[in-house]
């Protein structure tokens, strides 16, 4: 090969090592439009700011926990910040953080905040219906054993039990949490998506 068709084998090597750096630079990637998550190397809090750099995610559905043939959207909540938990009655850390999802969401949901479970790998119903009754959880939950409703979260770690997503009053995925979480440590993040700015659906913010 010669020098000219090395140099630019150089050249595109180097052009593909820049765009990959962009594209992982904060182990996810979100840039506008449809939201793809990437592995985030290790981390478990992550943040996506400026809004404008968000990804919209599409319509979330699936039946509700609690009243059987009664169907959950994503987009009967427009224009309100959602938080979306992932959990399983069979899962320790799920039962434990509960209480305090529940203390957030009292405590933001007149601000336009709406929490939803997604209740995952439970096959018998009852067991996720009597937990919710016994903690006292009034957000609703998805019944979803198998988990087809994350489908719409492109790319998102499925097995990772539980998990937090906080989407916007746009719908856009604000931060993610591949962890149990406290309610000191969601509050403030909750109040301050709430209390973002907002611009109308498709003028850029």
């Amino acid at each position: 090969m010669g020098r000219t068709a090395w140099c630019w084998v150089i050249v595109a090597l180097t052009a593909l090592l820049v765009l990959a750096a962009c594209a992982t630079g904060t182990g996810a990637v979100a840039r506008g439009g449809d939201f793809q998550f990437v592995s985030p190397g290790g981390q478990t809090k992550i943040f996506y700011n400026p809004p404008q750099s968000r990804g919209t995610i599409p319509e979330l559905a699936g039946e509700d926990l609690l009243e059987p043939g009664r169907q959950i959207r994503l987009s009967s909540y427009a224009g309100k910040v959602v938080v979306l938990n992932i959990w399983g009655s069979w899962c320790g850390p799920c039962r434990a953080e509960m209480p305090g999802l529940q203390r957030v969401y009292d405590q933001t949901k007149g601000s336009g905040t709406q929490f939803v479970g997604i209740d995952v790998r439970d096959e018998v119903r009852s067991a996720p219906q009597d937990l919710v009754r016994d903690l006292g959880i009034t957000y609703p939950s998805i019944y979803d054993p198998p988990g087809r409703s994350l489908l719409a979260l492109a790319g998102y770690p499925r097995s990772v039990v539980p998990s937090t997503i906080v989407l916007d009053r746009q719908h856009r995925v604000a931060a993610v949490f591949l962890t149990a979480l406290r309610d000191t440590d969601l509050l403030p993040v909750v109040h301050r998506i709430a209390t973002e700015a907002t611009t109308p659906a498709g003028v850029p913010s």
